[in-house]
């Protein structure tokens, strides 16, 4: 076997060097970043320890944030913020600059964890339902960013993954070559670019310090693969209390003035059948390695300030989805609560919660932030959530006025039939 590899390695053009000692480790991984577009010049480094990178070079950056994120190939958005010809050619002068570099770095990871275990304090992905990635990199610093933001998972588990997504990091490149492929507009310090179609993302420049940006285009690329292996993909809020987690979906303005109350590093929550919540990323608090744990409830805000919705309600797992596909907002309806700007199908995703909802027997609340002309926020708010857990709260009842016939005709024109079950 090690013979073979060496042959298809010098047939490609690949260096036979050492790694760890063991030759077949080298042609082997030399083979598959050949398989990815990227050959190796001189040497490649694989999984390294943040020491590791640093004796190689890595320094800390400071954070970079709006860095611009383009992605196509999704389903559900009408156009692409980068065509399928523009993508192609920006991967091509990619891999032709990583292939360019004395040393490549490859950092394999995987996003979603339903418990961690800390070894080192390194948090290890214990997830079926997630999505495996693979990180090559020109630049030891900015693999280390990555060690925060992917859970660590076996390099087999990657290598042997059915649909694994790939990271391109081109810090070193010239930012010139964006303006031929007319991305350079507004591009300053660097780009972030994926293709859902092929599961690529790529970073130029210093995108790399952009963590926020990172994870949402890993978001976007990593929702189809989640929901392939029976999970939902799902970004709400998240309550912490007592030891319960309640898992929020709020209008931005609640969430401006409720947000020291939440949970805001988790950057998206996995939802399966298997009675949990997982993180879909690591978090730097020891305190929010809590979403292993079975939700205790979810809740939905609206904002009403007629009076009609009360101010608290129970809402059966029917009700949950309808209210959830319409977000409303004092006349204004948002989808899903604004959480598919990448994604997919906002009905889809209702149907999809309502399964998990069944699954899991998770009770829902519909909690209205308006009492007149007075808005719920801070402790008033949170309170009014871990109420859910010790008082016997009513069934939701609208109090007269034409809002049913307004939900109704809203989510009608825009998803038409709704499936039987989705009430008002």
């Amino acid at each position: 076997m090690v013979r073979f590899l060496g042959l298809v390695t010098r047939f490609l053009g690949l260096p036979a060097h050492q790694y760890q000692g063991k030759s077949w480790i080298s042609y082997g991984l030399n083979l598959a970043l050949a398989r990815k577009g990227v050959i190796v010049n001189d040497k490649v480094f694989k999984n390294l320890t943040i020491s590791e990178l640093q004796r190689r070079g890595a320094t800390i950056q400071d954070s970079l944030s709006g860095i611009p994120v383009y992605i196509r190939g999704n389903l559900f958005v009408q156009k692409s913020e980068i065509t399928k010809a523009q993508f192609s050619k920006l991967l091509k002068q990619v891999t032709t600059h990583i292939s360019s570099v004395s040393d490549i770095f490859v950092h394999d990871g995987a996003i979603g964890s339903t418990s961690t275990s800390t070894l080192t304090s390194i948090s290890i992905s214990t997830l079926q339902i997630d999505a495996k990635v693979r990180v090559i990199s020109d630049n030891p610093t900015a693999t280390c960013v990555f060690h925060n933001i992917l859970f660590q998972t076996p390099t087999r588990a990657v290598s042997h993954d059915s649909c694994p997504l790939t990271v391109y990091v081109a810090s070193s490149i010239s930012l010139n070559v964006l303006d031929a492929l007319g991305l350079g507009g507004e591009v300053k310090d660097g780009l972030i670019a994926a293709d859902a179609d092929l599961s690529y993302l790529v970073l130029c420049g210093k995108a790399f310090c952009d963590a926020n940006g990172i994870k949402k285009a890993l978001s976007a690329l990593s929702e189809p693969i989640i929901i392939s292996r029976g999970g939902l993909l799902l970004h709400p809020r998240i309550l912490l209390s007592c030891d319960r987690v309640f898992l929020m979906f709020l209008s931005e303005d609640t969430i401006k003035r409720s947000l020291k109350h939440m949970v805001t590093d988790h950057g998206g929550v996995i939802m399966s059948s298997a009675h949990n919540a997982s993180t879909l990323f690591p978090s730097a608090n020891p305190e929010n390695q809590f979403l292993s744990k079975f939700p205790a409830s979810m809740i939905l805000s609206s904002s009403d300030s007629s009076g009609v919705i009360p101010t608290i309600s129970k809402l059966s797992h029917g009700q949950a989805a309808y209210h959830f596909l319409a977000g409303y907002k004092n006349g204004t309806f948002n989808p899903a609560y604004g959480m598919t700007s990448y994604f997919c199908d906002p009905l889809q995703i209702a149907k999809s919660l309502f399964s998990k909802l069944v699954d899991n027997r998770i009770p829902s609340f519909l909690i209205n932030v308006n009492q007149g002309e007075k808005q719920i926020s801070g402790m008033d708010f949170v309170n009014l959530v871990e109420s859910t857990q010790h008082k016997n709260i009513p069934k939701f009842e609208c109090k007269g006025g034409d809002l049913r016939r307004r939900y109704n005709n809203f989510l009608s024109n825009k998803f038409g039939k709704l499936p039987q079950h989705f009430s008002f």
